[in-house]
């Protein structure tokens, strides 16, 4: 009985390693793939970031997913950051955001595989430094187009809400990513936001992933400005993991 129960328990793992891990990073562009019915996935990211009047450290940024339907993902985002502004230095928690992917459709023909991401900011779940006002939403659609086996096209257009002032940001995404092999992968994008009663900025980026195996992946990626007042630039490394 204990050699059947381990058996069964064993091809279930085989069944759920098939298909590759599928990361909301390190791109800006989300995925439009939701983790697999009754799966628990992390995504962490270690940055740096060089703003126009500060840096910003990331140690670490993450995203955790839980699948409760093949269609459905509940998520929960907890950031921990450390902000210089020369002399004075901010270190805490960022308001934690509790939210959901909902997938409406999956690729078909010319038709894009579409998802839904919503999340609201918690301003009374973060440290003293980075408590918030409001309970801030945001969203975005995600769309993804297979252009051929190794190529594909992912664009995502939504808007988040600040949670200390209230302020509006609308953004936009646009990534083309290559398979170079089972295991290495890159990509290049470019994004932007779009800040209330502010000029818009426009950035690029580019990065690099290696699975490790079907449910462990690292990435290591690095973006700059090219318009608008923006990060000047930033590098990231990042572990994803579903078990």
């Amino acid at each position: 009985m204990k050699t059947k129960t381990l058996c069964l328990l064993l091809l279930s793992i085989s069944c759920w390693s098939q298909s590759p891990i599928q990361c909301d990073r390190p791109d800006q562009t989300e995925t439009p793939y939701t983790v697999p019915k009754g799966r628990i996935q992390s995504e962490n990211g270690f940055s740096i970031k060089q703003d126009v009047d500060h840096r910003n450290y990331s140690i670490p940024s993450s995203l955790w997913k839980y699948g409760l339907t093949e269609r459905l993902e509940l998520r929960l985002i907890a950031e921990w950051n450390v902000e210089n502004y020369g002399s004075e230095t901010l270190l805490g928690i960022q308001p934690i955001q509790i939210g959901a992917k909902v997938n409406f459709c999956t690729e078909k023909n010319s038709r894009p595989r579409i998802s839904l991401i919503a999340h609201v900011a918690l301003p009374d779940c973060a440290s003293p430094d980075f408590k918030g006002h409001f309970y801030a939403p945001n969203f975005r659609f995600t769309l993804q187009h297979s252009l051929t086996d190794r190529l594909s096209l992912g664009y995502n257009f939504g808007a988040h809400w600040h949670p200390v002032d209230g302020k509006r940001t609308g953004l936009y995404t646009a990534t083309l990513g290559y398979s170079l092999s089972e295991k290495w992968g890159c990509y290049g994008e470019i994004f932007g936001f779009a800040p209330q009663n502010e000029t818009a900025n426009h950035s690029i980026d580019g990065g690099f992933t290696y699975l490790i195996s079907p449910d462990f992946m690292l990435d290591l990626s690095a973006g700059k400005r090219i318009a608008g007042e923006t990060a000047k630039f930033y590098t990231a490394f990042g572990i994803s993991f579903r078990i």
